[in-house]
């Protein structure tokens, strides 16, 4: 919820590693932010948690070429130097996001 927080409190760093073939930069920004948030939130309540991580999965997948993006244009998204391997580690990265997320929704709740 905090990372989806930081989308509308400072959404510079999210544009800049926006790939420049998406259309509304700033729009998809806000929009993964409420993702995100809404995606947190969800997993706080049982009847929603299952739903909420197939929903995180899919926004996993979705900003995934965001990070491909940094990393092939080399995009820095803050002022601060990163090591050119970051970027790339992030990749595989987003496998165990996904793992995490789906863990997170637990078992279906149907019985």
């Amino acid at each position: 919820m905090l990372a989806g927080a930081f989308h509308f409190l400072s959404p510079a760093p999210y544009l800049k590693i926006m790939p420049p073939a998406l259309p509304w930069p700033l729009a998809l920004v806000y929009i993964s932010g409420v993702a995100e948030i809404a995606g947190g939130v969800g997993l706080l309540i049982p009847r929603l948690r299952r739903a909420a991580s197939l929903g995180l999965v899919a926004l996993l997948i979705a900003v995934f070429p965001a990070n491909v993006y940094m990393a092939v244009a080399h995009v820095r998204m803050t002022a601060n130097p990163v090591p050119e391997w970051l970027p790339w580690a992030r990749l595989p990265l987003q496998a165990l996001l996904i793992w995490w997320v789906i863990y997170a929704g637990g078992p279906s709740s149907k019985k």
